[in-house]
């Protein structure tokens, strides 16, 4: 089974629609580098219902320790905003890990909550 993790920073107060917008950002992002590294994994992620999971941190801090944790063992991307709207420029807001297998992705986030 293949799932793809979300990871949202719950305190830059960012309104549910930018939430979405930025986990967006983040899931194509990943899936697109999943393409590129595991094409395998991005086909039967698609073919599985590509499941996905979004979670919550409440710090810049946790956000970027958990992509540094795993950024060389799964594909995953980084989202900084652009600043357009309800955020300063380069506020980094999002992660998203793989698609990948859900037992390689449950050891860097099985200690984060569910947003």
């Amino acid at each position: 089974m293949f799932k793809q993790v979300i990871i949202l920073r719950t305190d830059l107060g960012m309104g549910k629609g930018k939430l979405v917008a930025q986990g967006a950002h983040a899931s194509i992002e990943a899936f697109i580098r999943t393409q590129r590294k595991h094409p395998d994994w991005a086909e039967l992620w698609h073919k599985e219902g590509m499941k996905k999971i979004v979670l919550k941190v409440d710090s810049e801090r946790a956000l970027i320790d958990i992509f540094q944790e795993m950024k060389d063992e799964l594909p995953a991307a980084m989202i900084m905003d652009a600043g357009h709207t309800q955020i300063p420029s380069g506020s980094k807001t999002a992660v998203a890990i793989g698609p990948a297998p859900e037992m390689d992705i449950d050891v860097f986030v099985s200690k984060y909550r569910l947003l």
